[in-house]
């Protein structure tokens, strides 16, 4: 018996109604990611990255197609997909563990168990002296740490990452790429991470899928080559074949930007 995708779209067009009547943000999207996969979305604004993100969650059903966790169809958001946005979005009335607990009241999973992993995760990041401190006291870093923790408190099977870096400082964007591709892979996570940073998805990925916009379509699927995918992103950025991949990476975008897709506002 063949073994489920973590996650398998099929066939997915999205299509926008607004005043000025609709629009295709994405069409005929086919794409498996396989359990224990870092894939990233790239591509020019406007391609349609987050509206994909927003289809995995469950927040978005789509017009056409399917999306699949774990060979179940996906209608609505489920526990089984954490999301990481590019904001904490923590409550700054809530010391640093309630805020990571949040999730696991709202699904009513908070008990001794949970809690005690919480502790666990809480140290793994270094923030145990920090659980019963509130946001102000951190940094932007801590704080993205803090976000990671609350996502994996609830214990998903996969991790959507969108521009989670994207208002750091780059040493601290650095330090916060290893520490999560480390945390992802010692547990077996599959991840998704939408970013515009070409770099980071070549450092921190096994795969990388290019969109091209208007509306949002693949234009490549592109598996990075093994010696980057085992170092570390910040040692991944020195290996052999690093900077020959952003090339073409790099030349894809400026394909699109050739054949007009620029930016159109698409989620």
């Amino acid at each position: 018996m063949t073994k489920a995708s973590s996650i398998e779209i099929s066939g997915v067009s999205q299509v926008y109604v607004n005043r000025k009547g609709t629009f295709a943000a994405l069409q005929h999207i086919d794409l498996r990611i396989e359990p224990g996969e870092f894939v990233s979305i790239i591509g020019p604004s406007g391609c349609g990255k987050t509206t994909l993100l927003s289809l995995i969650s469950g927040l978005l059903t789509p017009t056409s197609g399917s999306v699949s966790i774990m060979g179940e169809l996906i209608k609505r958001p489920t526990p089984r997909v954490g999301y990481m946005l590019q904001h904490d979005y923590l409550f700054p009335w809530r010391t640093i563990k309630e805020n990571v607990c949040l999730g696991l009241e709202l699904l009513g999973r908070k008990d001794e168990a949970s809690q005690a992993y919480v502790t666990e995760l809480l140290a793994e990041m270094g923030l145990a002296e920090f659980a019963d401190a509130f946001p102000h006291q951190l940094s932007g870093g801590m704080r993205q740490r803090v976000a990671l923790v609350r996502t994996l408190a609830t214990e998903p099977d996969i991790l959507l990452l969108d521009e989670p870096f994207s208002a750091l400082d780059y040493q601290t964007k650095l330090q916060l790429e290893d520490l999560i591709v480390t945390t992802l892979k010692a547990r077996g996570k599959t991840a998704v991470l939408v970013t515009h940073d070409i770099s980071e998805a070549i450092a921190m990925s096994d795969r990388i899928i290019v969109l091209q916009p208007n509306p949002g379509r693949v234009l490549a699927d592109v598996t990075v080559p093994e010696p980057i995918r085992q170092a570390q992103p910040l040692h991944a950025r020195e290996k052999e074949g690093f900077h020959e991949l952003f090339r073409r990476l790099w030349s894809m975008f400026e394909q699109v930007e050739r054949k007009g897709g620029g930016a159109d506002g698409t989620p």
